[in-house]
């Protein structure tokens, strides 16, 4: 008798990361009894190697498309979310369903957008990015930690998954603060058609709860599960409970 597969999932890391960043999450995911078809690309530039793609989210998503296989679960995190929603739009034939942590529709606030951060402090990013790398991404690691119970613990591990710097700006990752900064995916959320299942950390500092709330009510199909005491990275202080929220997901339970 032949084991039937499972879906091919899909993961998107987030900024300024590798796709070391999910080792944890897929180690706890994988049992004996599971047979997934991994798929874990680097973003385009974060493999070191030079690109030729504008700074926007379509044409990201049209770099990672090659990678993409037919009905995949897109698994995304932080930046990688505005990725995976952004494949589910336009590939819809391709993209299952989704999995999203730490999400957001929009990184930065607006007058009818309070659930974003603040432009000055976005700004202060993108420009610090240019002239301080090396201190621009250790300071936006550490608000991926922030008000979370693993705090000690999750700074390594950012660290050890980040890409790595000799001191100097690459433009991909300017390139990817500029999509973080400029991307506004509330317009077209109604066109996402399959089960979307939100990941959150309650005390998330960079993309806040009520960002993923909004979403939640605003996607035609979705649910969200949020940790307490959690920040941005619940894939990495909760990777067996990640793993076991995203079982759930794949066996059709608590579908929206």
């Amino acid at each position: 008798m032949t084991r039937k597969k499972k879906a091919p999932l899909l993961f998107l890391h987030g900024w300024a990361m590798t796709p070391a960043v999910w080792q944890a999450l897929i180690a706890a995911l994988i049992t004996e009894n599971a047979d997934f078809e991994i798929h874990a690309p680097a973003l385009p530039g974060h493999d070191g190697h030079a690109i030729d793609f504008a700074p926007t989210l379509a044409a990201w998503v049209d770099a990672l498309a090659p990678a993409l296989p037919s009905s995949t679960t897109v698994i995304g995190w932080s930046l990688g979310t505005a990725l995976a929603l952004e494949l589910a739009r336009s590939r819809p034939e391709r993209v299952e369903r989704l999995i999203l942590l730490g999400a957001t529709p929009r990184f930065i606030s607006a007058p009818d957008w309070p659930h974003g951060l603040d432009a000055a402090v976005v700004t202060s990013f993108t420009d610090g990015y240019l002239s301080q790398p090396t201190q621009t991404l250790r300071r936006f690691l550490a608000l991926q930690t922030l008000g979370d119970a693993s705090r000690r613990r999750l700074s390594p591990q950012l660290e050890a998954a980040a890409v790595p710097h000799a001191g100097h700006p690459l433009p991909a990752l300017a390139d990817g603060l500029k999509i973080l900064a400029e991307s506004d995916l509330r317009p077209w959320l109604a066109e996402i058609r399959q089960p979307v299942h939100l990941i959150h950390g309650d005390n998330d500092a960079l993309m806040p709860l009520e960002a993923a709330r909004w979403l939640a009510a605003a996607l035609p199909h979705a649910r969200l599960s949020v940790y307490e005491h959690c920040g941005h990275a619940p894939l990495l202080s909760r990777p067996e409970g990640c793993a076991a929220l995203i079982r759930t997901s794949l066996d059709g339970q608590g579908e929206p």
